[in-house]
């Protein structure tokens, strides 16, 4: 069934469609009104080629739906070696401001470790789709982790911290779907709790010491116990070396996090001026080209990671409702269908897109309000991007497939 039989089916749910593409033209409208004022050349343009890359992310759409959900099924483990083998190349070839992140053709720019997202989402469908192993084996959790570790590694190696941040909780996200007990995933998420913990004596061993009673009264099994308490251990006496490890800007971005005022006129000064941005809004806003911090440019990558910002100013509370609404039904579909489907394999995925769409826009809208550090994350369909909004766009095309066959095997 090609992109027009889906369109046919009374199965296809425009409504869906119709938010990512409300999304996606609130975005357009938010990077023409954030650069209409600006004296940077060329930065009025922005909007129009945002409207390209949106034409080119719907022809990305219908060709995604265009396949069975087979075919992703069978080529889940061939996207995923292909996409390592780009993630390499990138590292040797790649460049853009001090980062190897990029492909460059000319005037267009690809940043692979976006699809590496969907690559890493479908092999681990596939995985958790056909093992036979239970939830908490520890293979099974193995292998799963080495499928994301790998490609995560490299990321961190452009440096990108915020993507890889992406692919660890998509990991999570998964091994709760496909059946593994919360206590388990707290208890592997717990060494990051260590490793914060670690930063003061006092409060890691408070931590630690709940930690042996959680083992001691849940009881997941001796090797379990075991490999947690050691890997607890070894996180919390590493905090002062990783921390040592991590580029200046990505200390000062946890920093500021702490203390926007730390530097409010250099490293702080992003975030405030954010807060002041959509706090100025009030309920409705101060109208469409009337934001006086975007108008005298206060506001920095005001049509990329700070978006949201220029809607709290121009729209108000109002404006940031309608745009979170707009995330909430595609949130709401997204798991309904996951529910729904059939197929593992579908259903996995289908939750997998779910987890990634809101954990962008979470850290995005919460990075703009003072609540979440600054990683760089796009906010999906509305930050200015053309890899950004394809990747999205190939996202809604995956929960169309599994719903429109939600009664496949």
């Amino acid at each position: 069934m090609g992109p027009l039989g889906i369109l046919r089916t009374s199965e296809f749910d425009w409504k869906l469609v119709l938010a990512a593409l409300l999304l996606s033209l609130f975005g357009i409208f938010l990077i023409f009104s954030a650069q209409y004022h600006s004296a940077e050349p060329g930065a009025q343009a922005f909007y129009t080629k945002q409207l390209i890359w949106l034409a080119v992310a719907l022809i990305a759409f219908a060709l995604t739906i265009s396949m069975p959900p087979r075919f992703y099924d069978f080529s889940a483990y061939l996207f995923y070696f292909l996409i390592l083998i780009v993630l390499i190349a990138v590292l040797f070839v790649g460049s853009k401001m001090g980062a190897s992140r990029w492909f460059s053709v000319g005037p267009v720019n690809f940043q692979p470790s976006e699809f590496g997202k969907l690559a890493v989402l479908l092999a681990l469908a596939r995985y958790f789709a056909y093992t036979k192993l239970p939830p908490e084996s520890t293979k099974r959790l193995a292998f799963s982790l080495i499928l994301v570790i790998v490609p995560v590694l490299m990321i961190l190696k452009q440096p990108d911290l915020g993507t890889s941040l992406v692919y660890i909780v998509l990991l999570l996200s998964l091994w709760f779907f496909s059946g593994l007990s919360p206590v388990y995933l707290l208890l592997i998420v717990s060494p990051i709790v260590s490793l914060i913990a670690a930063f003061h004596w006092l409060a890691w061993v408070i931590y630690f010491v709940l930690l042996l009673l959680v083992l001691f009264f849940f009881r997941p099994g001796l090797l379990f116990s075991v490999v947690t308490t050691a890997v607890n251990l070894i996180f919390g006496m590493m905090t002062p070396l990783l921390w040592n490890r991590l580029a200046d800007y990505q200390k000062m971005r946890i920093l500021i996090f702490l203390d926007p005022g730390r530097d409010p006129q250099r490293a702080g000064y992003q975030i405030i001026q954010s807060i002041i941005s959509i706090g100025s809004g009030g309920v409705f806003g101060k109208g469409v080209l009337n934001g006086s911090q975007t108008r005298l440019e206060y506001l920095p990558v005001r049509h990329t990671d700070f978006v949201f910002s220029v809607l709290g100013e121009e729209l108000g509370f109002i404006g940031g409702i309608i745009m979170i609404s707009l995330f909430g039904f595609i949130l709401f579909r997204g798991m309904k269908i996951a529910i729904k489907c059939r197929s593992n394999f579908m259903a996995t995925v289908a939750w997998g897109v779910v987890t990634i769409i809101f954990f962008q826009m979470m850290v995005n809208i919460g990075m703009t309000l003072g609540l979440m550090p600054v990683t760089g994350l796009p906010l999906p369909f509305v930050s200015y991007g053309g890899t950004s909004l394809v990747f999205f766009w190939v996202l809604i095309g995956f929960l169309v497939i599994a719903d429109s066959r939600w009664q496949e095997y």
